[in-house]
């Protein structure tokens, strides 16, 4: 997996690629234990993300007890059709702020 951070204005996005599992959640937990202090929210890019496991699913929701702990915001974009399913599987839709991959017009199903 990898992680992109940028961090602009108050928001800080972690950007994340290949698999949040058992493997490699331990990199995100601690990438966010390590977060910026004066963040307003947190942004979850899952563009690149194209599996998720229980164990990156807890860390997860460790980083959105973190935020919500510090009256902060998370949300989660770019979420693909795999990813989301699996997050309304678990009922993480209904305590995520989740925005959904969108489909670009003529790109045959590719994800934007």
């Amino acid at each position: 997996m990898t992680i992109t951070q940028n961090y602009n204005e108050g928001q800080w996005t972690i950007a994340l690629e290949g698999r949040l599992d058992a493997n490699t959640s331990p990199e995100l937990e601690e990438t966010v234990k390590c977060g910026p202090e004066n963040m307003e929210i947190l942004i979850l890019d899952l563009e690149g993300m194209n599996y998720v496991s229980s164990a990156g699913l807890r860390v997860i929701l460790q980083a959105l007890k973190k935020m919500k702990k510090a009256g902060k915001a998370m949300k989660v974009v770019n979420v693909s059709d795999q990813v989301f399913e699996v997050f309304e599987l678990t009922g993480f839709v209904d305590i995520l702020d989740i925005e959904r991959a969108q489909i670009r017009p003529g790109s045959e199903g590719d994800l934007e």
